[in-house]
């Protein structure tokens, strides 16, 4: 089978278990801003396993490796950095919101679907929940998906000299 005709069936989608910090960390390594990616925070297995025990982490799995990862996080835990403070002073959060994101998919797993998938996944875990995240807005791939999924746009605001878009949605 050609890899153009692997199906979104292909993926193992769970929340993640410790033992897959790891594999989070490796697909995130390429991804991050400063390695050529659009990751705009680095993430460590620290923060990563102190996350999991509070909110959902999203993985997706091929043939028992991480191909792809989706956070959940309260705005407590993250209202320390610069970005997420830019972007809730433009755009207050509701009662009980939490941030997604970020979502990080394999190069070789990328327009499969997978990210919609984290994203139903994440969405059954916490229902009726009302989140917020963002996108740079030079990130046409990444701007596509998230309307794909449905979120709705806030508008657009700056951190350190580059627009963002912030989404919306309720799970």
């Amino acid at each position: 089978m050609a890899s153009e005709d692997f199906g979104t069936r292909d993926y193992e989608i769970s929340l993640a278990v410790p033992e897959d910090i790891a594999g989070i960390l490796t697909l995130q390594d390429p991804n991050v801003i400063d390695r050529g990616g659009a990751l705009s925070v680095r993430l460590t297995a620290d923060w990563i396993e102190r996350s999991m025990r509070e909110m959902p982490i999203i993985v997706g799995r091929r043939d028992g490796k991480v191909v792809g990862y989706l956070l959940s996080t309260s705005i407590a835990a993250m209202s320390h950095v610069p970005i997420i403070q830019a972007m809730l002073r433009s755009f207050p959060p509701p009662a009980d919101c939490y941030l997604y994101g970020p979502v990080c998919v394999d190069t070789t797993e990328r327009g499969k679907g997978l990210a919609g998938r984290l994203y139903e996944e994440l969405r059954a875990q916490l229902p009726g929940r009302p989140a917020m995240t963002f996108v740079r807005a030079d990130n046409a791939a990444s701007l596509r998906a998230h309307r794909k999924m449905g979120m709705r746009e806030l508008g657009t605001f700056p951190s350190e000299g580059v627009p963002h878009v912030a989404f919306t949605y309720t799970g």
